[in-house]
């Protein structure tokens, strides 16, 4: 059985670092584009034997310690009435939520009955890895899922968002309260159907200044994290660590997943033993020369924390990865020896 990633998550003495890659399972594995060719990415995220095909792929091929089921962060807000069009070129909502009317319209799902394909992938995983490695659900944040919806898709400046946080606070929060009690249900919907880990993406928030981080979004990740209690481990993982990284070990997490722009000492000494941390190289790296990037991995280990560390990326992996460096990656970790 390996349960290194569980270990790590309470802080217990491991015998390494254990490593997986946020979107592991995606468009650098000839595997995947494979399957892609056959279905629609929400037909693959809905479709549970091949979710769950797609999510054991880097477990095969790579040898990672966890297992994270696909899925997309998008698919919780399609039940609560939102329409959604999941591409590789990004999310697009059809209806962007903008006025109170647009809000009162949300839905409240029951997710036993608006997700059981996630419950299904999951049930398959857990039996297909017959405790052999972790098992990892997920979802949006609040802040994040917001953005989406709001701005009708990506964005680059966040503005319509952000004025809606700005210019009718009451508003906003009316919705951050809805996507919380949704995300809420449906991680420990997902811990009932076998995930052992949980981790938050709050991708967007670091475009937030820290006073407007407190006060728009991290009320919102606690009152998830506080429905998940102890059900499993909580990770949180921001894009923009550097400046929220304290208000972020405030959220209730057991774990703070943090990007490529800190060091990983630094995190460390800024939050202090009670949290562990997973993270944070730079997924560029694995575009570039392999002997860099074990140099790199190496740095990261010497001075990561020797207990509650999971070694990761600092965001997902690139789809022009080369499968021969994720592999170099992995195998980087589980080989290290600390000097």
């Amino acid at each position: 059985m390996n349960d290194l990633l569980l270990r790590a998550c309470r802080r217990e003495s491991v015998p390494r670092a254990p490593v997986w890659m946020m979107r592991q399972a995606g468009r650098y594995l000839p595997e995947y584009r494979a399957i892609r060719e056959k279905v629609s990415f929400l037909e693959l995220c809905k479709t549970p034997e091949l979710a769950a095909e797609v999510s054991l792929q880097p477990y095969r091929i790579l040898g990672v310690d966890a297992v994270i089921f696909f899925s997309d962060i998008l698919i919780p807000v399609e039940a609560m009435g939102i329409e959604v069009s999941l591409t590789d070129r990004g999310p697009q909502i059809g209806n962007p939520v903008r006025s109170s009317s647009d809000i009162a319209r949300l839905a409240s799902p029951d997710v036993d009955r608006a997700f059981p394909f996630t419950g299904r992938v999951l049930g398959l995983l857990r039996r297909e890895l017959a405790g052999q490695a972790p098992l990892i659900g997920f979802a949006g944040a609040p802040w994040t899922l917001g953005a989406y919806l709001v701005e009708g898709g990506g964005s680059k400046n966040f503005a319509a968002i952000k004025a809606m946080a700005f210019s009718d606070p009451q508003r906003f929060h009316s919705l951050m309260d809805k996507l919380a009690r949704t995300i809420g249900d449906y991680l420990v919907y997902q811990i009932e159907s076998g995930a052992q880990v949980v981790q938050l993406f709050d991708t967007w928030a670091g475009e937030l200044h820290p006073s407007d981080y407190e006060e728009f979004a991290l009320p919102y990740t606690r009152k998830i994290f506080e429905v998940v209690g102890d059900r499993a481990p909580r990770i949180l993982y921001l894009n923009g660590t550097p400046a929220l990284l304290e208000s972020m070990a405030r959220s209730g997490a057991d774990v703070l997943s943090i990007d490529w722009r800190i060091p990983i000492e630094e995190a460390h000494r800024r939050v202090g033993d009670e949290i562990a941390l997973q993270g944070n190289l730079d997924p560029c790296l694995l575009l570039g020369d392999p002997d860099r990037l074990r140099s790199r991995t190496a740095e990261i280990l010497d001075a990561a924390p020797s207990r509650g560390h999971i070694l990761n990326l600092g965001h997902g992996i690139l789809p022009a990865t080369p499968v021969d460096n994720a592999r170099a990656f992995v195998d980087a970790a589980k080989t290290y020896t600390r000097a």
